[in-house]
């Protein structure tokens, strides 16, 4: 395959994996508005938290890689634009805000008359086909990602599917180009679907897994109530092949920056759909959160230590991890709560002070609360509430 000038559109997980990915075989330039991220990527420094990533900007000098603030140049230049800008959900619309995603088309197409567009930004459904609509073009295609944080070029490399959002001779070079960086690009399956498919293919399956993790929660919510152990009736439960033992292990409720957000979305896509699943899914995660923030507070607790605001091991994300959601209902019970997490740079947070010493940490807290267990608590493990049992994300 001849080689192609790419442009990738957003320099977080998403941007940076893809970018990763196709410089293995073509030229590939990130564009981002955040100069210190650009200037990192000029420096073979990674924007995010990927340990794969950080070494292969290290050690591998090869990869055809730049980064630049220059929108004009970056997409006129461009053969292919992959759109990879963040989408956050407004809960005042109730829909994700696709603003950012509608610009860099907007310009991506007056930019020239030949490149193809590929959204990887999560969107709401039918969102590509109203955008073909309006600029009156098909070079609009959406390729949904189903990357992890922290592990997002590792799960491009060798991802479960590639899904694009066009069956035509378009999606299938979409398809080409992100297969061809693959470890083993003929064991990866490849879906060509038409765009909204592409689009509901994307949150429903982030549905399932947000579902999946709430049924587990509220089976370990039973079990805590009635004193019951949960760790037992897990393993009996996913013996049964047809269930199986992923995503199983409890938690504070299902977190970052693609469940939640993307849950609510598919919500809100139901606006006129007869539903009961997917709205129970949301208000589960909500409930958990509830009972774990009352099942700490019967401790009574004269200070609550907050262990790593993070959604997960491996990521320095903290959108909407779920133990940020009991911080503030403990909180709200005027328990005083201090943070430990190296990530963050502020001295407090949401008014919380940042405890930067973890001894003195742990110290201070006489009730710490960690989302998973680490070696860093073993030896204030009679302080820890937990709801780990299998210690790992999954």
């Amino acid at each position: 395959m001849s080689s192609t000038r790419i442009t990738v559109a957003g320099a977080g997980y998403v941007g940076l994996a893809n970018a990763l990915l196709l410089a293995q075989h073509h030229p590939v330039t990130v564009l981002d508005i955040d100069a210190r991220r650009v200037a990192a990527l000029q420096a073979r420094r990674p924007t995010v938290h990927d340990a794969l990533a950080e070494r292969w900007l290290r050690e591998r000098p090869e990869l055809r890689l730049d980064a630049t603030t220059d929108a004009a140049h970056a997409l006129a230049q461009a053969d292919v634009v992959v759109i990879a800008t963040p989408t956050d959900y407004d809960p005042i619309t109730n829909a994700f805000d696709t603003r950012s995603v509608e610009t860099v088309v907007a310009q991506a197409l007056a930019a020239n008359d030949h490149s193809t567009l590929v959204i990887k930004s999560t969107v709401p459904v039918g969102f590509t086909e109203r955008l073909r609509a309006q600029h009156g073009s098909d070079r609009i295609v959406f390729s949904p990602e189903f990357l992890r944080e922290g592990h997002a070029l590792e799960d491009n490399l060798a991802p479960s599917r590639i899904v694009v959002g066009d069956r035509g001779p378009r999606g299938q070079q979409v398809a080409q180009w992100l297969r061809q960086g693959c470890r083993d690009p003929q064991a990866v399956p490849v879906l060509l679907t038409d765009p909204t498919e592409a689009e509901a293919i994307k949150l429903f399956a982030n549905t399932y897994l947000a579902m999946r993790v709430a049924f587990f929660n509220e089976l370990d919510t039973y079990a805590a109530t009635h004193g019951l152990d949960t760790r037992q009736i897990i393993d009996g439960v996913c013996l049964d092949p047809r269930i199986g033992a992923g995503y199983n292990n409890p938690s504070f409720g299902y977190g970052g920056y693609c469940l939640p957000k993307d849950t609510k979305q598919l919500l809100a896509n139901y606006r006129e759909v007869p539903q009961n699943l997917i709205g129970a899914i949301v208000a589960a995660n909500a409930t958990r959160k509830d009972f774990i923030a009352d099942d700490v507070l019967r401790r009574q607790p004269r200070t609550v230590g907050v262990y790593r605001l993070v959604m997960k091991q491996g990521s320095d994300n903290f959108r909407a991890s779920a133990i940020q959601g009991v911080m503030k209902r403990i909180k709200a019970k005027g328990i005083p709560v201090i943070v430990y997490e190296p990530a963050y740079e502020g001295e407090e947070f949401f008014h919380s002070p940042v405890v930067r010493d973890l001894a003195a940490f742990k110290a201070q807290a006489d009730l710490i609360l960690a989302n998973r267990r680490h070696p860093d608590l073993d030896d204030v493990a009679d302080k820890v509430y937990t709801r780990d049992l299998f210690g790992g994300d999954a």
